[in-house]
């Protein structure tokens, strides 16, 4: 690949890059799967246009967004279809390691090279980075490479990267749910924090954003929080059973610590969030007869109606319309439930190829949005036309940033995996 994009662009050559390029879209087969990439596309797709109205629709976008949040949409279809996948990540594998190896090739290459473009971008001009608020580079950058800085009190470099922060959290919670025996429980799990997320509203529990941050300091929250993460991820790595134990409990207590008391987004919703995750795996796990339905569907209802109550027990203010989360969570929700319920259909593969390339989609298309804002502006008037124009040039960069970053660093994270698995089996015990 490296020899193809250095060598003169001949029209023979460009036209190989394209093909390969547009293989992601035709050449995938029929997919078990291809249900679930097909809901991440249309979702990735949801989020851009959410986004991107604030530059090219704004007046459509004040009109839509009371009715419905089609952020919150794209983002809670995001999380059903983790909650899906990831728990089944950890089991299939069956070692907690080789889950840490796959998820990190997976999502930290993407998002550093994203990260460091943004940055050359702003240092020339082109794109404006955020006010941290006084806080010290270090500390900022600390707060980001854990991927919690939206929960440690340190505004997102991107404003995206607030979901990946609540992702690393359900990964947390998952392992310790793992190393204690304790996933199969997905269904109750999700229960029990739905129904926590109604009774904080009910009772009348308020924090301000970034609650922990404001007691203990963001800094020292900063320090604590990537030392514990990291304790934890490395001890549940371990081989020891006493440390793996710990390690697990270590990193899901982090994470409930953290999500609910120091999020920017109320307390119930941080619990929702989870729950719906946590919806998400009791499905998969009635699917592959881990579970029954009738535990999957009790917490679907439980989740949806603690999570409507909640949203419409909040009421609204400025950043926040009942009827915009509640619509928007509702359609996520039978969004899912449709995909699950076509999943032995076959999926375009329109639908499937965005789908591969949906974290890029989600990662690469702020930074585009960025430049369009700090060079030529927003626009005054609502344009379809260039609404239309800018998923013209995003699809082809988001096509060429999973070709040449997130599929040779997930070969890489295989790789790895791979060593992993062999020596744990050489160090393993004869029978």
């Amino acid at each position: 690949m490296e020899s193809v994009l250095l060598a003169p662009a001949t029209p023979k050559r460009l036209h190989g890059v394209t093909s390969r390029l547009l293989n992601v879209f035709t050449s995938a087969g029929p997919s078990r799967l291809g249900w679930l990439d097909a809901l991440r596309g249309i979702a990735a797709l949801v989020v851009v246009f959410d986004h991107s109205s604030y530059t090219f629709m704004a007046e459509f976008r004040r009109e839509l967004m009371p009715q419905f949040n089609t952020s919150r949409y794209g983002i809670m279809v995001f999380f059903l279809v983790s909650g899906y996948i990831i728990p089944a990540s950890l089991e299939r594998r069956g070692c907690v390691r080789t889950f840490w190896v796959g998820r990190l090739s997976r999502v930290y290459p993407l998002w550093a090279a994203v990260v460091l473009v943004f940055l050359a971008l702003d240092l020339l001009g082109f794109a404006q980075m955020r006010d941290f608020g006084g806080q010290s580079a270090v500390a900022v950058a600390v707060a980001h490479v854990t991927m919690l800085q939206e929960l440690l009190g340190t505004p997102n470099l991107l404003l995206v990267l607030w979901t990946l922060s609540y992702e690393m959290c359900f990964y947390l919670l998952v392992v310790g749910l793992f190393t204690v025996r304790l996933h199969r429980r997905s269904a109750a799990v999700a229960v029990v924090l739905a129904v926590l997320a109604a009774v904080s509203v009910a009772a009348g529990a308020a924090l301000p954003a970034s609650a922990l941050s404001g007691l203990v300091g963001t800094g020292p929250l900063i320090a604590l929080a990537s030392i514990a993460m990291g304790i934890a991820i490395c001890c549940a790595s371990a081989t020891s059973p006493v440390l793996r134990v710990f390690g697990g409990v270590l990193g899901g207590v982090l994470a409930l610590a953290l999500v609910p008391f120091n999020g920017t987004v109320p307390l119930w919703e941080g619990l929702v969030i989870l729950a719906v995750m946590f919806l998400g795996t009791a499905v998969h796990r009635a699917e592959n007869g881990q579970s029954t339905w009738r535990h999957a569907a009790g917490a679907a209802v439980v989740t949806v109606v603690c999570a409507v109550g909640s949203a419409y027990a909040h009421g609204d203010d400025s950043h926040f319309t009942r009827r915009g989360w509640i619509v928007a969570f509702l359609l996520a929700v039978l969004t899912f439930g449709v995909g699950l319920l076509s999943r032995r259909r076959r999926v375009p593969r329109l639908l499937t190829g965005l789908g591969t390339i949906s974290y890029s989609v989600y990662l690469v298309h702020p930074v585009l949005l960025a430049v369009i804002d700090g060079t030529i502006g927003r626009r005054r008037q609502d344009s379809v036309a260039l609404t239309v124009a800018f998923f013209a040039v995003l699809l082809p960069v988001c096509l060429l940033t999973y070709r040449c970053v997130e599929t040779p660093a997930q070969a890489w994270g295989r790789k790895v995996a791979r060593r992993v698995r062999r020596r744990a089996e050489r160090a393993a015990p004869a029978p």
